[in-house]
């Protein structure tokens, strides 16, 4: 099944879990476009696709700037995956298709 779609996505952090909406649009050709809105705002979004595999990176300006090191796995209408976040490490990241 493809990733591409909108997903609800929850990120488990230690000021709670910040949710959103992420729709993925992949290229055909090894990379995606798409968006991410929710808690923090909404950005513009583009990264790797191969097979169920993504990787992207973000930055965020609040709570605090941020680099953000993404990758997630599909399987079915399930998203699994990480999401690194500098100095303060790594955060489950989780989805279901919409």
């Amino acid at each position: 099944m493809s990733v591409a779609g909108n997903w609800n996505i929850r990120i488990a952090t230690p000021i709670g879990d910040q949710k959103g909406v992420a729709t993925i649009v992949p290229d055909g050709a090894g990379r995606f476009t798409g968006t991410i809105s929710g808690d923090v705002g909404s950005m513009d979004i583009a990264g790797e696709a191969q097979g169920d595999h993504l990787t992207w990176t973000m930055k965020i300006a609040k709570p605090m700037p941020l680099d953000l090191e993404c990758e997630a796995d599909a399987q079915g209408d399930a998203l699994t995956g990480a999401l690194k976040a500098g100095f303060l490490g790594s955060f489950k990241l989780s989805g279901t298709r919409v």
